[in-house]
C-alpha cells in the first residue's frame, strides 16, 4: 500500500466505492471520468506503480487482471472492448498504481 495513492485508499476502504467485481487480488470499479459508455478500471490490490515495475513473480496476477476483462465482457455484455494501460506520465498515466481501463460500447 502507498499512503498517498488514491487506488490504495479505495482498496483499503478509506475512500468509498462500489466494486463491480472483487477478488483477493483485484478490484473493478467504474471510472469517475468515463471515456466510453462502459468504462471500468481493473486494479490490482497490491500497489505496483506500472507495467515497467512488474516482476516475474507477478505473472499470475497479470493473467488474472487480463482474464477479468473476459468476465466483464460477459457481464456487460460487450463482445467488443478495449483494454488499455498507460505506463508513465508521458504516456498519460495520472494515477501511479497499475490499472487497466476496460472500455466498451463505443462507436469507434
Amino acid at each position: 500500500m502507498s499512503l498517498d495513492c488514491v487506488f490504495c485508499k479505495i482498496i483499503s476502504k478509506q475512500i468509498p466505492s462500489q466494486p463491480l467485481l472483487e477478488t483477493d487480488d483485484l478490484i473493478v470499479i467504474k471510472d469517475i471520468a468515463p471515456q466510453a459508455p462502459i468504462h471500468y478500471l481493473i486494479i490490482p490490490k497490491r500497489h505496483i506503480t506500472n507495467v515497467a515495475a512488474l516482476q516475474l513473480s507477478d505473472r499470475d496476477l497479470m493473467g488474472d487482471l487480463i482474464l477479468v476483462a473476459t468476465k466483464l465482457s460477459q457481464m456487460v455484455p460487450a463482445s467488443a472492448f478495449r483494454l488499455i494501460t498507460n505506463n508513465g506520465a508521458a504516456a498519460g498515466q495520472s494515477v501511479f498504481h497499475l490499472h487497466f481501463h476496460f472500455l466498451a460500447d463505443k462507436a469507434n
